[in-house]
């Protein structure tokens, strides 16, 4: 899916790379016409001076300030990401932030610390006490990298022997199954395990426990909302940015954690093709010219990633498929580096306009005088050297 995706994904064209396909042969066309033509059309002009006009025109046409200078201004855009904790992997994403319209939430590390601890065992056979209860968790999660699972393992208190687990097996988004001293176990959610008394809770994840065909027991998770979630969202939509969540958590608990933070739009039980199918949607839908943005920090994410025009990864918790996957990864998981990556994104875009209207207005002017004779050489040095100087020094303000 993520080979797919990636195939899938339309690269940036920024206007220096629009332009500079037609700007250097028109260069060179009128140069020739200068030289050649201008003795034929203009009296008293002999075929020396058109050749020193054209060559004039030749030096302040030199796109040396454009191409030192727009480069330089990504490169200190993402070097001025870069210390911030924001790692952008090129300049056509810092340059695509600038233009998010929406942007796509995953919940578990990262909506949610992802951080998950254990708050209750709640124990339905009584032949088994919660010691064995959570060792049977802890045994099969061990194989697992997923965020709950890695949580459970935490509360291991002794070395558990794992040479007796066999068959291990993860079905994404429902959970896991193994086999134990003979007896199949199985741990995820009440339809995985087919149970059919639903424990309800408002905020956070249960897990079943089966051995064989009887439900033994419910684990309690509570995965806490990240501090800044609440304040990020509410500084997106300032800057009209859409807010939307996916997740395979159940709708009850995705509606009440999308509520808190302040979400637009949710999207509850999706497994990672479910996702991947809702997003093709969305970007078929998108129709704004902006762009769509996936923020997701699991290996179940990975394809959303790669498919998104901007896709985000959390690079402390995140799993190694998803930060490869993405096109920006944040270093501290924190989601306020988000609009931190906009604002980046924003200033580079603008000293990048100042400097191409500087370096092309003053290559016009001077062009302009050149052609009346009331500029010579010196002056096209300038509209060349001079000005690639002058946009550098702006170009460094981004790291500022």
């Amino acid at each position: 899916m993520v080979e797919n995706a990636t195939d899938k994904k339309a690269k940036t064209e920024n206007f220096v790379s629009k332009a500079a396909k037609i700007y250097t042969p028109i260069v060179l066309g009128l140069a020739v016409i200068v030289a050649v033509f201008m003795p034929l059309v203009v009296k008293g002009v002999t075929y020396s001076e058109s050749i020193y006009k054209a060559l004039i025109f030749l030096v302040i046409s030199c796109p040396c300030s454009i191409a030192i200078s727009v480069p330089l201004s990504y490169f200190s855009g993402i070097g001025k990401s870069s210390k911030n904790g924001i790692l952008i992997k090129g300049s056509d994403y810092l340059d695509g932030i600038k233009d998010i319209g929406q942007i796509i939430f995953d919940k578990t590390g990262t909506i949610t610390t992802g951080s998950f601890k254990v708050d209750k065992v709640n124990v339905l056979d009584d032949n088994y006490n919660k010691e064995e209860i959570l060792n049977y968790f802890i045994m099969g999660e061990s194989f697992s990298n997923h965020p709950i699972a890695k949580s459970i393992v935490k509360e291991k208190k002794e070395d558990i022997d794992l040479s007796n687990v066999k068959q291990f097996e993860e079905i994404p988004g429902k959970g896991i199954k193994y086999i134990y001293q003979e007896k199949e176990i199985k741990i995820g959610n009440s339809d995985f395990v087919d149970h059919k008394i639903k424990e309800k809770t408002e905020y956070g994840t249960i897990l079943y426990l089966k051995i064989e065909e009887q439900v033994i027991a419910s684990l309690l998770l509570i995965d806490e909302i990240k501090e800044d979630a609440k304040s990020t969202i509410k500084k997106l939509k300032e800057l009209n940015i859409k807010t939307k969540m996916f997740t395979g958590d159940k709708e009850d608990i995705a509606k009440t954690i999308a509520n808190k933070v302040g979400i637009d739009e949710v999207k509850s039980n999706m497994l990672p093709q479910d996702k991947y199918k809702e997003l093709e949607k969305v970007l078929k839908q998108n129709n704004s010219g902006k762009k769509v943005a996936y923020v997701g920090d699991g290996i179940n994410d990975s394809p959303v990633l790669a498919r998104a025009d901007i896709g985000i990864s959390m690079g402390g918790i995140g799993s190694n498929s998803a930060i490869e996957a993405s096109d920006i990864v944040i270093m501290t998981d924190e989601l306020a580096k988000i609009i931190d990556a906009i604002k980046i994104s924003r200033k580079t875009n603008r000293i990048i306009k100042q400097n191409l209207i500087f370096s092309i207005g003053i290559k016009i002017l001077i062009l302009i005088l050149s052609v009346f004779g009331i500029t010579d050489m010196w002056e096209a040095v300038f509209a060349d050297v001079g000005t690639t100087l002058i946009t550098i020094l702006n170009t460094i303000r981004i790291l500022k």
